[in-house]
């Protein structure tokens, strides 16, 4: 028959090792799901990526609009992008230019 002082330690020794398997287990579920966890580090470079795309998207837009203001530019104007411009902005056409329209109602 097992004393009970032999059945305290048993115990005591199981109850050791079951609370050091919940640390090991909360600390490895983190490690994985956790705010810098291994899935959180996925999400982050997938969205590095969409954010670098983005930007090089933008720099290029950037980069037509710079060249379209720089025609603009009192110092040297191009007098098609001039012509352009207030055409658009006055919503004219040159009576020799050819209109398309658009079947919008």
């Amino acid at each position: 028959m097992v004393s009970r002082a032999r059945l305290k330690s048993i115990l005591t020794g199981l109850a050791l090792y079951a609370m050091a398997t919940a640390i090991v287990g909360y600390f490895g579920v983190n490690a994985y799901t956790g705010k810098y966890g291994l899935n959180a580090r996925q999400e982050l470079d997938q969205e590095i990526i969409a954010l670098t795309s983005e930007l090089a998207q933008l720099k290029r837009e950037r980069a037509r609009s710079e060249q379209r203001v720089s025609l603009l530019r009192s110092e040297k104007i191009d007098p098609d992008m001039l012509d352009e411009r207030a055409r658009f902005q006055l919503d004219y056409a040159n009576p020799h230019d050819l209109v398309r329209m658009s079947g919008r109602n």
